[in-house]
């Protein structure tokens, strides 16, 4: 068998693919059971979080084993398996163990060092423990990972190189500004009380704001994350629970919105966003100047440009170009002018400024550059001998942008799917952040030499790792050839006293403890080498070359595998 994992992320794959191939915890579960239940697996874990959606499986086929688990998390996830196709990777066998390890350090989150994947990675083997769909495999892998992701944070400054995804999200609304200073005083609002909202809560009491309001369709979950913050002894925030319907009122009052929720659809829409803008500043929240929804506006809300036909002026209206009266003499300014104008525009005024009308000519209908360019130096040199000067291009009046208003409310979208509507960022008076904002704005973010250490780290740990599992691998072949000589051993010493029937006790047990000191001193320098010479690479081969020297019945190796895996499988989580 071997450790096979398929999966996207948001390294491979655009926020909107994620947000549709999100698994909800019941969709989880049945990924996980459709795995082991399909015929190239034997164990099987999900790993699945706001920014990833991986399937780890022990396998006994690579092909059939990556056609299965795709098809699988097509059908759960709910996207076609061919749109879904290219945004997923495939990682075998040690390339596996090294991407989860990764993984678990932290150096494959968006965010690079946040230590949140390693509670998800726990919950993830807890689930697949709790159906027993975790073997010798994957329980040792994951929590190896779980050591080593500890082993980084505690070895290395891998915090320093980046923070969590909550952290940095409070960052990006602070906009530069230090989080303590923006949240001091603040009223929030937390939507959601999972583990993601319980941080974001946790975090915003400790940079000192003055109320955390916490909404969740479970109350009682609420009321629960509530009294913990109230109760912490680092801060004195003030906290209550509300129930989910109270989310509009409570938006009025907010200052800062954190939402992480498992809801498929929208919890804050547009709507909502812009009535709570209205209700707490009194003033409807408009769209800035210029941008309405869908016409001219990115996801920032900032206006894309549009071209401007240029305008005539001058004697005559037609004209693209300023003709109006100035002191004689040659316009350098105005030569640049020129010179930076469009052919189309030029050869409109040579026309001009030879018949005294305007030519409106489509542009793929123009001379090729050469002979435009020449045709345009005539048409110049002839106005140049009328009035005296090369024209200038009339400039356009500066146009005054409207600034967007400062922020009224700040939010904070850490869910996938998203909770938030993408068209808020399109509203006046609100700053959203979102997963795909955060994406944007850590793609650039300045790798620690910390993270060099953690990935030696890493790179150690799985050598290490494919050592002892293939020195694992042998270890029933050797229980089995060992088991046989204690047969051995018990058939010989029957014998013996068939041939012996006066044999007292005590001669009996000291030749049969001399019997198999002989056996274990002969077993002993062959099995401590083939541990060691199968724990290298290239080592799998030894396992078949002791059960056939020995003639070990492969039945009985088998048993011994499915006893240890039968164990391994209700092992807890480091």
């Amino acid at each position: 068998m071997s450790l096979l994992v398929v999966g996207l992320s948001h390294r491979s794959a655009p926020v909107s693919v994620l947000e549709r191939a999100s698994l909800n915890a019941d969709a989880q579960l049945k990924l996980v059971q459709d795995t082991v239940a399909a015929e190239p697996a034997a164990e099987a874990a999900v790993l699945a979080t706001c920014n990833r959606i991986e399937l780890y499986a022990d396998v006994d086929k690579f092909h059939a084993g990556v056609a299965e688990l795709s098809t699988l998390l097509a059908q759960h996830s709910g996207v076609g398996l061919e749109e879904l196709t290219p945004y997923l990777y495939v990682h075998y066998e040690d390339r596996a163990v090294h991407h989860l390890f990764s993984v678990a350090c932290g150096l494959d989150s968006m965010v690079v060092g946040e230590g949140q994947i390693l509670g998800q990675i726990k919950d993830a083997l807890a689930r697949a423990q709790d159906l027993h769909t975790a073997g010798r495999l994957l329980n040792d892998l994951f929590q190896q990972a779980l050591r080593v992701g500890k082993r980084a944070h505690s070895e290395t400054g891998i915090d320093r190189a980046g923070q969590s995804l909550v952290t940095f999200g409070l960052e990006q609304l602070a906009a530069g500004a230090d989080v303590r200073t923006w949240a001091e005083g603040k009223k929030a609002l937390v939507i959601g009380a999972g583990s993601m909202s319980s941080l974001a809560a946790a975090t915003l009491a400790r940079s000192g704001v003055a109320e955390i309001v916490v909404a969740n369709r479970t109350f009682e979950r609420a009321e629960r994350l509530a009294q913990i913050l109230s109760e912490g002894d680092d801060t004195d925030v003030l906290a209550r629970a509300v129930p989910m319907d109270a989310v509009p009122v409570e938006l009025t009052r907010a200052d800062v919105a954190v939402s992480c929720t498992g809801a498929t659809g929208l919890v804050l829409t547009a709507d909502a966003v812009a009535a709570a803008v209205e209700g707490r500043t009194g003033v409807p929240a408009p769209e800035p100047a210029g941008v309405r929804a869908g016409e001219g506006a990115g996801r920032t809300g900032v206006p894309e440009a549009a071209e401007t036909p240029l305008q005539g002026a001058g004697a005559d209206e037609n004209c693209p170009l300023d003709l109006s009266s100035v002191p004689s003499g040659f316009s350098v300014m105005g030569e640049a002018a020129v010179a930076g104008m469009d052919a189309a525009t030029l050869e409109q005024h040579g026309a001009w400024a030879a018949s005294g009308t305007t030519v409106d000519r489509p542009r793929e209908t123009l001379r090729p550059a050469a002979e435009a360019d020449a045709a345009l130096i005539t048409a110049l040199a002839a106005t140049a001998t009328r009035v005296g000067r090369i024209p200038e291009r009339r400039r356009p009046e500066p146009v005054a942008e409207v600034p967007r208003p400062q922020p009224v409310l700040f939010l904070l979208d850490l869910a996938m799917p998203r909770d938030v509507d993408a068209a808020v960022h399109r509203l006046a008076g609100v700053r959203l952040v979102d997963i795909e904002s955060l994406a944007d704005a850590s793609a650039d973010a300045p790798m620690a030499a910390d993270v060099d250490m953690v990935r030696r780290i890493v790179a150690d740990e799985v050598a290490a790792f494919g050592a002892a599992q293939r020195a694992a691998h042998i270890t029933p072949t050797v229980v089995a050839l060992r088991s046989m000589a204690a047969d051995v051993v018990a058939g010989e010493i029957a014998r013996l006293e068939g041939r012996l029937p006066g044999l007292d006790d005590k001669h009996r047990a000291e030749i049969t403890q001399t019997v198999k000191r002989v056996v274990d001193k002969l077993l002993h320098a062959p099995t401590v080498r083939v541990k060691q010479l199968a724990a290298e690479p290239g080592g799998a081969g030894y396992a078949d070359a002791l059960r056939t020297l020995f003639d070990l019945d492969p039945e009985t190796v088998a048993s011994v595998s499915r006893a240890e895996n039968s164990t391994e499988k209700n092992r807890g989580p480091a």
